[in-house]
């Protein structure tokens, strides 16, 4: 079963990799859900999460998230104590912290930039990531830590990059003119120009003509046979 997890996270990593530049170290975003089951299933994230990414691992949260673990009390204590363990990573809301998940979606704007993995057990916040491209997802079932596959629109974003349909308009433009300066279109109207000559002349013509000068190449001789019947006859 080990095995076959392996072979799965490794395989939607190669997606990431690929389609979307995620490199060593990944960053993973770690809400308070994610830490308390974490904690509540005795898993060692720091631990056994670079083994199940295959690659190393930098775990990190905001200040947002740490705020709203020690707001709901001494139900949520272990939880905090190990996300303080993490790395904070700066968000936008020093002055007035918002909750934890609209943090974190905060800080996949624009692209996810910085190539962040989000670690929840919030369903909401997961629906949500989920409607953004390129944004890998870990959560746990059964005492273990699940990559969840890409989503519908992680798909579709890739399937739109492989037929060329995100290349904007200038870039196109810029790519013909590119080759006209390089004289690779007139190279292409060269070629066409030469196929059209190869053809030659219809030879069915050639033939018409040679009839024609049989025809008038008999015509003289006959009038030279007539003319020495006519001298025998005098």
């Amino acid at each position: 079963m080990g095995v076959t997890r392996q072979k799965h996270a490794k395989k939607i990593m190669g997606f990431y990799k690929h389609n979307f530049q995620f490199r060593e170290p990944f960053q993973v975003l770690l809400d308070g859900t994610f830490c308390q089951v974490a904690l509540r299933n005795k898993i060692q994230i720091r631990e056994q999460l670079p083994g199940y990414l295959g690659g190393a691992a930098q775990l990190c949260t905001t200040r947002c998230v740490i705020k709203e673990l020690e707001s709901l009390g001494k139900a949520l204590y272990g939880a905090k104590l190990i996300a303080q363990r993490f790395q904070v990573r700066n968000c936008s809301h020093h002055k007035n912290p918002v909750s934890g998940s609209t943090c974190l979606l905060s800080m996949i704007e624009d692209g996810n930039p910085h190539h962040f993995f989000i670690a929840t057990q919030d369903q909401e916040l997961s629906n949500k990531v989920k409607r953004k491209p390129g944004i890998p997802l870990l959560f746990i079932i059964q005492n273990t830590m699940v990559l969840d596959k890409p989503s519908p629109k992680s798909l579709a974003f890739v399937q739109k990059l492989q037929t060329n349909q995100l290349v904007p308009e200038y870039q196109k433009q810029s790519i013909v003119e590119l080759k006209e300066k390089e004289g690779l279109v007139k190279q292409e109207g060269e070629k066409r120009r030469k196929r059209k000559r190869a053809g030659g002349p219809n030879p069915l013509s050639c033939l018409k003509k040679k009839k024609k000068k049989t025809q008038e190449g008999q015509e003289p001789s006959a009038e030279k046979k007539k003319r020495r019947k006519r001298k025998r006859n005098r």
